[in-house]
């Protein structure tokens, strides 16, 4: 029966779904807009005055939202607020911040403050979901770290649900004929729980739909947005002027700079250096390289031929031979990728001696240190391959060296400033009177490592000799002080020495395969030089062990994975990544069709065999396999017409009952009639008797026709009654009946 709804009933009903619908509405739009500034945030691109100002604000408003209160600001003071910002904005960017980016952010923050405030009509919520669009917009040019997909993530499911609930309640303002209410107290519990099933199935959707085209379609240009982000502190120690001290300011940081995959190595058996730049001009203070460039024929591949700086030839001299230098022979080639996060340098960063650079740039150059560089501004260093000879002679061969240095090399690398008399009895009292140039450098760089601590606390005041004080007073220090104190050693000895700056990292990442570089491994050391054998790398500074994280730490080996391949595979996918792709596709789809076809020849084979075998064994014992043949025929019919033969014995067995006597038969009616009775919710036990299961059936006229059939069977059972049991498949029949209505 249908009951009317009072009108004013109905009306209250749709005005609590309408406040339910609006309500969610706004939770759901504030969430987009906090996912949004968190994603910002997790940048960290954001100055600390404008993270607390917008937080502050975002907890005001949630804390509103939380009791269902409306605090708005006056539409008098919105645009006079807006215009007077709009003045800052121009002083934010030529003298606050400087940077178009900084300045922009902070005008859509401003926005997302001055809109949460004032939402009143329908383009003000639009505005403030745009705003909120614009900060992941803003987090994607700032940052390329993988925290970043799963806060794009938990944006992308609020903006489903926020923009779904904003089309619902556009549709509800303009249809023409509304729909009906329901006063059903759970109808907002019921939209909560649809809009949670139904909005991460929505953004899976999304992602997925998204994740094909991202991957199919051609790539025009790739890399990180690096261009555009800002800078890092990482790149002062690879310039061509560093001070001492600087790597110890790096080296304070966590941060990841880059993974290094090397061919063929699964364990982590290579402890490289990674070269930057080699210092050779040295003030007393600090180190620099005179700005010379030679630019790199780019080759087929998108090569880079290095030359064979590891000798010592510049690239305006003769070759290595012409020299009386050995040239080196490619004993120990190995080929190694390296993905590097936007730090802020245009420096390559290799393995000693570095033949080739594959890469998607248009022109690189390198110096007479054995340093790369990218001179293409458009494409900033993501990620390249390369190729370095590691060989290096025996201490033997260096020790039979001589002291015939080109011309090249004696007037830049034993320049020396006027330096404390005392570093010169230093090396002379630790070298001694004797031994070639290379058992010299071996000693001073044991005696470094020896009778000098390690330190990254930096000077608190400078001194006038960083270097004097770091030997005679301080005796500790970190590698750019080693470094420093066993070139200028080695020079006063008469040996060319020069400081290099790279990393150093055994961190290695049995999962992926990669060598993680840190911040924190940034390091100097030496290169000697030695006749017919180049460049030499020495290490002064006291050794340290990272490895391979054990226990709970290998949890970071498996988040370090799951970055590196964010980086590579989304932030800097480009048209070579996407080559790869294609063709590694291509190759397993003819890999699993060449083995679908092996497997489908070997089996049609395996078939041939087994069918001459059963030929040969019927030709030998006939009426065995006859027999066979005919029992597997009879028993392939009986299967075709199981139900035949079923329906036939269920109307024979009656009849059979029957022939057998009428206490069979009414044993056999009795039984299905309980089953019939059973499906409307009676059912007899064991240990009722005929007449307590009558008393049990709740429906009347159901428990009067059981009545009459169990008179009817208790004759025809115990009575053998044949005309009771002749009675017994009608009253069935109206039993079914009844059973069945």
């Amino acid at each position: 029966m249908n009951v009317a709804m009072p009108a004013n009933s109905s009306q209250s009903a749709a005005a609590d779904f309408a406040g339910a619908l609006n309500y969610f509405f706004n939770v759901c739009l504030y969430l987009l807009v906090l996912m949004g500034f968190i994603t910002l945030a997790s940048s960290g691109g954001l100055d600390l005055p404008a993270a607390v100002i917008v937080s502050t604000a975002l907890l005001v408003r949630g804390i509103l939202l939380a009791q269902r209160k409306t605090v708005a600001i006056s539409e008098r003071w919105t645009t006079p607020l807006t215009i007077a910002y709009f003045v800052f904005f121009t002083l934010d960017y030529f003298f606050v911040s400087r940077s178009f980016i900084k300045s922009t952010v902070h005008l859509a923050l401003f926005g997302v403050v001055v809109r949460t405030f004032s939402l009143r009509r329908e383009r003000d919520h639009l505005m403030l979901a745009i705003l909120a669009f614009l900060m992941v917009l803003s987090s994607a040019v700032l940052t390329v770290d993988s925290v970043f997909l799963f806060c794009f993530a938990g944006f992308m499911l609020m903006a489903v649900a926020t923009f779904v609930l904003m089309e619902m309640r556009r549709s509800a303002c303009e249809a023409s004929i509304k729909a009906r209410a329901s006063n059903d107290p759970m109808a907002q519990r019921k939209l909560a729980v649809w809009l949670l099933r139904a909005t991460p199935a929505l953004m899976l959707f999304i992602l997925a739909g998204s994740a094909a085209l991202f991957f199919v379609l051609p790539r025009m240009s790739g890399g990180y947005l690096g261009a555009y982000s800002y800078g890092t502190d990482f790149s002062t120690g690879f310039s061509d002027h560093v001070q001492l001290g600087q790597i110890g300011q790096i080296q304070q940081s966590n941060a990841v700079v880059m993974h290094i995959q090397i061919d063929g190595d699964r364990d982590g058996h290579h402890g490289l250096y990674w070269r930057g730049t080699a210092l050779s001009m040295f003030d007393g203070r600090g180190w620099w390289n005179p700005r010379q460039q030679l630019i790199l024929e780019k080759q087929a591949n998108n090569n880079f031929e290095i030359p064979p700086f590891g000798t010592g030839v510049l690239w305006n001299a003769a070759r290595a031979d012409d020299l009386g230098a050995k040239p080196k022979t490619r004993a120990n080639v190995i080929h190694y990728r390296v993905l590097m996060e936007p730090i802020g340098t245009n420096v390559f960063f290799l393995a000693p001696w570095a033949t080739r650079v594959t890469g998607s740039y248009r022109l690189l150059s390198a110096d007479s240190g054995g340093a790369v560089r990218d001179l293409d501004s458009e494409h900033p260093i993501a990620h390249y391959e390369a190729e370095s000879d590691i060989s290096t002679p025996s201490p033997n061969e260096l020790s039979i060296s001589g002291n015939d240095y080109p011309p090249q090399v004696v007037p830049k690398y034993l320049q020396l400033p006027t330096v404390d008399p005392r570093i010169r009895s230093l090396a002379n009292q630790i070298v001694g009177s004797g031994g070639n140039n290379f058992s010299k450098a071996a000693a001073v760089e044991k005696y470094l490592k020896t009778h000098y601590g390690y330190t990254l606390q930096l000077l608190r005041t400078p001194v006038k000799d960083p270097l004097a004080n770091f030997l005679f007073e301080r005796r500790q220090g970190h590698c750019e002080y080693f470094a420093s104190a066993m070139t200028v050693m080695l020079r006063t000895l008469g040996i060319p020495a020069r400081v290099v700056n790279g990393f150093r990292s055994d961190e290695f990442n049995d999962v992926t395969a990669n060598y993680v570089v840190r911040a924190q491994d940034a390091h100097a050391w030496v290169e000697a030089y030695f006749p017919g054998y180049g460049w030499q790398t020495f290490d002064p500074t006291p050794a340290s062990n990272t490895g391979t994280p054990q226990g709970w730490g290998r949890v970071a080996l498996y988040v370090d994975a799951a970055a590196s391949f964010w980086r590579e595979w989304v932030v800097s996918y480009d048209s070579s990544h996407q080559y790869v792709l294609g063709r590694s596709a291509v190759n397993q789809t003819r890999d699993v069709w060449q083995r679908l076809r092996i497997f489908a020849r070997l089996r049609y084979a395996a078939m041939l065999r087994w069918a001459r075998r059963r030929q040969e064994r019927i030709e030998h014992s006939p009426r065995v396999w006859i027999g066979i043949g005919l029992a597997i025929v009879l028993l392939s019919a009986g299967l075709r017409n199981a139900k035949w033969i079923a329906r036939r014995l269920r109307e024979r067995w009656p009849a059979l009952a029957k022939a057998r006597g009428p206490e069979h038969a009414a044993a056999m009616w009795y039984e299905r009639m309980a089953r019939s009775v059973e499906r409307r919710g009676a059912h007899k036990s064991s240990t009722q008797t005929p007449l307590e299961f009558v008393t049990q059936i709740e429906d009347a006229d159901l428990r009067t026709r059981v009545a009459e059939f169990t008179e009817a069977y208790e004759s025809a059972r115990f009575g053998k009654s044949t005309e009771d049991a002749e009675r017994l498949p009608q009253l069935y029949e109206e039993i079914e009946s009844a059973v069945t209505k």
